[in-house]
């Protein structure tokens, strides 16, 4: 694992780390993840997940969590919330409005997400993103209701996103920073950021882990 680099984003100014050369047999996981039934989880993700062994979640979780402690005040020991291998699966044409969007994972700052890429190629990265009329980079409990209503005439004013992946400037939204994405290269960010993919327009988006956006997205939370 090299040296990890730390990014602030935005007005906000939001923590980020970039580690590269992150696991110590990336193609391990691949293979791991190929051998798993992959399956929808919810509206929100654009395709398709299996869980992690808890195991190797909690090996990640050892391995990151004195970075999380140094870089985002989380107490050394986070708990791991959720784990999956992910792929990015939807055809464009396909999405849910949701979908189409940038999300936050929840409402809790200390809630940190690890975003580690594991498919070969040009398959992208992560934006992150701030609300024009609210400016709100991150949504916290006190905001979520304002961020609510704001998104709600956002909507009614300039209707629903067209159909495709959210890639820059759009009437609601203004992107702020992009990370891009490479084999074995991990994110770690605040879950309650503002974010998507950010995909480019010939990404393949296969259901096979050993061709399709393969990532690993780890959940830890410091109760």
């Amino acid at each position: 694992m090299q040296t990890p680099l730390l990014h602030r984003h935005g007005r906000e100014q939001h923590p980020l780390l970039v580690i590269d050369d992150f696991w110590p047999d990336p193609d391990a996981l691949r293979e791991d993840a190929a051998a798993l039934r992959m399956q929808g989880i919810g509206p929100h993700y654009p395709g398709v997940r299996a869980e992690v062994p808890a195991r190797l979640a909690e090996t990640m979780r050892r391995k990151v969590a004195p970075l999380l402690a140094e870089h985002f005040g989380l107490d050394p020991a986070p708990r791991v919330s959720e784990a999956y291998y992910s792929l990015v699966t939807t055809d464009p044409a396909q999405l849910a409005p949701i979908q189409r969007l940038p999300h936050f994972d929840g409402v809790d700052a200390r809630r940190i997400a690890v975003l580690l890429f594991l498919g070969h190629g040009a398959q992208g990265g992560t934006a992150f993103y701030r609300q024009r009329e609210t400016g709100f980079e991150s949504v916290d409990a006190a905001r979520l209701e304002r961020f609510k209503a704001t998104l709600a005439d956002g909507v009614a004013a300039h209707g629903i996103p067209e159909a495709a992946y959210i890639a820059g400037d759009t009437p609601l939204y203004e992107r702020v920073a992009v990370y891009p994405g490479a084999y074995n290269r991990a994110l770690a960010y605040a879950g309650n950021t503002l974010h998507c993919a950010d995909l480019p327009p010939d990404v393949v988006l296969s259901s096979d882990p050993l061709v399709g956006r393969l990532t690993l997205n780890l959940f830890l939370f410091d109760e």
